[in-house]
């Protein structure tokens, strides 16, 4: 393990991440504000994902024939620099083209970090060492939506905006100095030269196909929830910003705590058991968000729903890492499932959106379950 290599990007997807929890529980509200309805707030959270998901493919692979360190380097510059116009947004198609913007650079950033990582976890120790860097991701993640919260009920969105900013801006000075240059492909035989696997080549797979299903349909259920859960607890229960940032926070803080833990276990007993298990109890966390109807209880089942991705995620990207080293594509294949989280959150916000213009909140809790429900089956009986 490259110590300096790990560091360097734990921290800077912490900081980043930060960033952009800090806005999450504030900008379906502050949208609502602006005159969105439900539909379009899907489709703000959706623009994200669609520009994400439209290029996260093509940098995946070229980070396997091209280097990691100037994808990432140039991703959160980019990122840093579009959040500076955040707070001056005034209408709901300024958000959505930011928005795009976003997913554009994000696509450059987590995946090839933790491709970046992958490539350095010695075998037998995939779930620990993806584990412990999903801990950056995660406790970024629960970190931001409570201090956006704090922030948004002592200032307003505006300062969050900028914090954003800031954040995102560290990030980009910690991988610009500290992350050291790509090694040279092929060292030891210059002449060879690296190859990138097609992705037709990896979905044929059924091993990649079921981490690809699975992965999805859970992350339609998180895009959901993130996406509605902070306009359910404002309009229907008349949370504060502070309130809700606990009931987001909960979800992400419970998954970030247990990525270590059960990266460790993943890697001493069966990875399919530990998926199972968590796609079974994210169904039933999905179903109580139906009664939910108080905050203890909003709280109790979003953190429920943390403890499903917690028990699930370090086993996929343990296995994604076996799969990745197995293809000789580590980026290819880190950017395939960031692909899959990716559509998840394109389709669930979306749906979501049209369903609760047409229905109501518990209808698409319920659409979220049935979703979940089946990435798990299909995993269970392809793997």
């Amino acid at each position: 393990m490259d110590y300096k290599v790990f560091i360097t990007l734990f921290l800077a997807v912490f900081v980043t991440t930060t960033g952009v929890g800090l806005v999450v529980p504030l900008l379906p509200v502050y949208a609502h504000e602006l005159g969105a309805g439900s539909f379009q707030i899907g489709l703000i959270f959706g623009a994200f994902s669609l520009s994400r998901s439209i290029f996260v493919p093509y940098f995946g692979r070229l980070s396997d024939r091209k280097g990691k360190k100037s994808l990432v380097t140039v991703g959160l510059f980019i990122y840093f620099f579009l959040s500076l116009f955040y707070a001056a947004s005034k209408n709901v198609e300024t958000l959505i083209l930011l928005r795009l913007g976003h997913g554009f650079a994000s696509a450059m950033i987590l995946p090839v970090a933790q491709a970046y990582v992958a490539e350095l976890a010695p075998e037998q120790e995939e779930g620990k060492i993806m584990g412990l860097f999903n801990l950056s991701l995660y406790c970024g993640l629960s970190v931001g939506p409570l201090l956006g919260g704090v922030i948004g009920d002592w200032f307003n969105i505006q300062v969050s905006f900028l914090s954003m900013a800031a954040l995102t801006f560290m990030g980009f000075l910690l991988c610009l100095f500290l992350l050291p240059p790509d090694p040279e492909p092929n060292k030891e035989n210059p002449k060879v030269k690296k190859q990138s696997t097609p992705y037709l080549e990896l979905i044929t797979s059924g091993s990649v196909f079921c981490l690809f299903t699975f992965r999805m349909c859970f992350t339609i259920c998180i895009g959901i929830t993130w996406t509605f859960l902070p306009l359910l607890a404002s309009t229907q229960l008349a949370l504060s910003s502070s309130a809700i940032g606990v009931v987001v926070m909960v979800n992400v803080f419970v998954a970030g705590i247990l990525q270590p833990p059960m990266g460790f276990l993943a890697d001493r007993f069966s990875k399919k058991i530990f998926v199972t298990a968590g796609g079974i109890l994210g169904v039933t966390s999905v179903l109580y968000l139906t009664a939910a109807s108080s905050f203890g209880e909003l709280v109790l089942a979003n953190g429920f729903l943390g403890l499903a991705g917690g028990i699930a995620i370090p086993a996929i990207m343990a296995l994604g890492v076996i799969e990745g080293r197995r293809t000789g594509a580590m980026g290819g294949m880190m950017g395939f499932l960031a692909l899959a989280h990716s559509v998840g959150m394109l389709v669930g916000p979306l749906l979501a959106g049209l369903l609760i213009d047409l229905f109501s909140f518990e209808t698409i809790f319920k659409l979220g379950a049935i979703i979940l429900g089946t990435g798990t089956i299909v995993f269970f009986f392809r793997k």
